[in-house]
């Protein structure tokens, strides 16, 4: 029988009896650790924090928040990821859709954003899958891993009033069809 043929994936709440595994589970999968307020600001997070579950053990998760700078609203992806033998069997695409449907049902995104180790060419696939595109490259983004420079992946929900188009105009709204 296929190992893999029934198994069932699901996302589940991150809660304070299970928040030890999701810093276990970031441990082991990111080469960078995250502070105790991370964990603090992520039980708060509600919809923006999910365990990954396959067949009922936690192999992944997902943490977002809510990004108001830049005179934007964005969502940062802080983290997703899924642990190595899972990965490769949609789990880490469950987690991006449920972040897509969440901007969508909300309504009021203009981009989701992330950083991505310069060097992880898997996860910058992964991403451009779902329409992401690099919009940019920090150096010394990282402080104690190599290569500490990181990409900024993007994807663009709605085109913002100061958001250049490719022509260099800004675009601006437009009112019964008239300018």
């Amino acid at each position: 029988m296929c190992l893999y043929c029934r198994a069932k994936i699901e996302l589940g709440d991150v809660t304070p009896h299970n928040i030890k595994q999701l810093k276990k589970l970031n441990t082991v999968v990111f080469p960078v650790s995250y502070n105790d307020k991370f964990y603090k600001d992520v039980l708060e997070a509600g919809e923006l924090a999910k365990l990954a579950y396959y067949n009922d053990i936690v192999v992944g998760a997902v943490c977002c928040r809510i990004d108001t700078s830049e005179n934007s609203r964005r969502l940062y992806i802080m983290t997703l990821g899924c642990l190595y033998p899972y990965r490769r069997l949609g789990i880490g695409t469950l987690m991006v859709e449920h972040v897509l449907k969440y901007v969508e049902h909300d309504g009021n995104f203009d981009s989701i954003f992330l950083h991505v180790q310069v060097n992880n060419e898997s996860a910058i696939d992964f991403y451009k899958k779902f329409g992401f595109e690099i919009v940019e490259t920090k150096e010394h983004y990282y402080k104690r891993i190599e290569p500490a420079d990181a990409h900024v992946l993007q994807k663009t929900i709605r085109q913002t009033n100061s958001t250049p188009l490719l022509n260099g105009n800004v675009p601006h709204a437009k009112t019964n069809g008239h300018d």
